[in-house]
């Protein structure tokens, strides 16, 4: 099983979800981990019976709440790691201590998710601030507009800690007819392609292509099938 980390204070669990659905129609069995303080999932993944804790499966993709950690979901299933038998663990964090809970380390995949807005930016660093081990990052950019003064300044606010930036940005552009989409998905309990924007979802094939370790024309392919 792949250990799959979202880091950040930007909300990025419909990112997963998106992101996710591709993995599992390429034939993956995917699991999401939302381990943030927010657990926005509890509120926008349709269960039948939520409790405090819990495990539940959106369009096969399977989504635990309330368990911080993958321990913690096998304690809670009573089962060994063979039984779940997942290929990739996305994991939601918004808070230092999810990053420890999860030993997420310099061999694991994992992505700095940001706007360029100020408290996003403070916030996120100020969570991966308390690492003490080194740790590798992809940024994942959600803005209107990018350019190098804004990633300059990111990895000005992050100076003397333990990050190592990959030098791959993947950009989604801020536009508000992709969350108008999202949330019409939401409240029909769909993931759907549809109607997003072509940038938006250029972003998630770019992911897509990152996790696996794939050429992006397969993931593309498929992406206008779902839509």
């Amino acid at each position: 099983m792949e250990k799959i980390g979202f880091i950040g204070e930007y909300d990025k669990i419909d990112l997963i979800i998106y992101v996710a659905k591709i993995l599992t129609e390429l034939g993956k069995k995917v699991l999401i981990l939302d381990a943030t303080s927010k657990q926005k999932s509890r509120y926008v993944v349709p269960t039948i019976n939520p409790t405090i804790s819990y495990l539940t499966q959106f369009q096969d993709i399977d989504i635990a709440v309330g368990l911080k950690n993958f321990e913690n979901m096998q304690r809670y299933l009573s089962v060994d790691e063979e039984e779940l038998n997942y290929d990739y663990m996305l994991i939601d964090i918004n808070t230092s201590e999810g990053i420890i809970q999860n030993a997420l380390t310099a061999t694991d995949k994992v992505y700095y998710v940001t706007s360029f807005d100020l408290y996003t930016l403070k916030k996120g660093i100020e969570i991966i601030s308390e690492i003490t081990e080194p740790l590798k990052l992809t940024k994942i950019y959600f803005s209107r507009t990018y350019s190098n003064e804004d990633d300059e300044y990111l990895e000005f606010l992050a100076l003397g800690k333990k990050i190592m930036w990959d030098e791959n940005i993947i950009y989604f552009p801020l536009e508000n007819g992709d969350a108008t989409v999202i949330a019409e998905n939401q409240r029909i309990s769909k993931i759907k392609y549809r109607n997003l924007s072509n940038d938006y979802k250029e972003g998630l094939i770019s992911l897509a292509s990152d996790i696996l370790a794939k050429p992006s024309k397969e993931i593309k392919s498929l992406v206008r099938k779902l839509e």
